[in-house]
């Protein structure tokens, strides 16, 4: 595993900034909320209940933010190392000239006009992380956007049980719908922690929505072996274990647990072969 310098880490434009940092103060903000506020609402302090999911929730938060933090810091672009074309004219015949890097790059590898460099089997480039998604940090990105709908979605039904339910008198009117719709209009006209929540509740609310339609659409396109950019081919389907094995490497049983955990991918990115069983299937 190779890192990025910390001058190519940091988001490198505006939209980037502002994606990133919503996510970094929604995390934790989300968190605090949930264990100072409304748990102990809900169970006694110190009480079962309320330590379990005091634990759970940490682990989660401690998910989001650590995938997060790796899939930016893990590099995955063609400067990682020195590449060398190889010498066989076949595998050669595969590589391209990219004209922005000034440089022959690997199949696969297509040039990023925001983080300008190619990545090696870069999929997209990520708001919310501030960089590319490829071949070395695909699993971050995923496990980034796993615990995020979990979180959320967690979130989401034990603020929806403070907020409907044990403060129904307080939030079921008409101005808690007008914070919903308009959240910061609503806390610079009407500044109150009673605004302050309902706009955390509305951000797990788009944060469970855009998290949980990012991985419906990536994957399917995980499951076939594939990146965003060649969604529609099977070039390089290892079936469903070989895939998520290539984007989790050979202990993908245990990568949920944290992005420490190592686990080294079968292929290095670069020289890609298709595969006899998608060859096959084309003639």
């Amino acid at each position: 595993m190779i890192l990025r310098p910390w001058d190519r880490v940091l988001p490198r434009s505006i939209a980037d900034f502002g994606c990133f940092l919503l996510v970094a103060i929604f995390v934790p903000v989300t968190y605090i909320f949930q264990i100072t506020v409304v748990l102990p609402e809900l169970f006694a302090i110190g009480g079962f209940c309320y330590t379990v999911l005091w634990l759970a929730s940490l682990f989660i938060v401690f998910n989001i933010s650590s995938n997060m933090l790796a899939a930016m810091l893990v590099d995955t672009t063609i400067r990682m190392e020195l590449l060398k074309p190889p010498s066989e004219p076949v595998k050669l015949g595969r590589w391209r000239s990219c004209h922005d890097c000034q440089t022959l790059v690997p199949p696969r590898s297509w040039h990023c006009e925001v983080c300008n460099v190619c990545v090696l089997k870069r999929d997209h480039h990520c708001r919310f992380i501030g960089c590319c998604i490829g071949h070395h940090n695909y699993r971050y990105f995923l496990f980034f956007l796993v615990y995020m709908i979990i979180g959320s979605l967690a979130a989401l039904i034990t603020h929806s049980v403070y907020l409907w339910y044990l403060h129904v008198d307080v939030y079921w009117q008409l101005s808690s719908l007008y914070t919903v719709v308009a959240p910061a209009l609503s806390l610079t006209l009407k500044p109150s922690w009673e605004s302050f929540y309902l706009v955390i509740y509305e951000l797990n609310l788009l944060g469970f929505g855009i998290s949980s339609l990012l991985l419906i659409f990536h994957w399917p396109i995980v499951s076939i072996g594939s990146v965003s950019r060649e969604r529609n081919s099977r070039k390089y389907d290892r079936g469903l274990r070989g895939n998520l094995e290539m984007v989790l490497g050979h202990r993908m049983h245990l990568t949920w647990l944290s992005p420490f955990v190592r686990s080294e991918l079968p292929h290095d990115g670069v020289n890609w072969e298709v595969t006899s069983a998608s060859s096959t299937k084309e003639e």
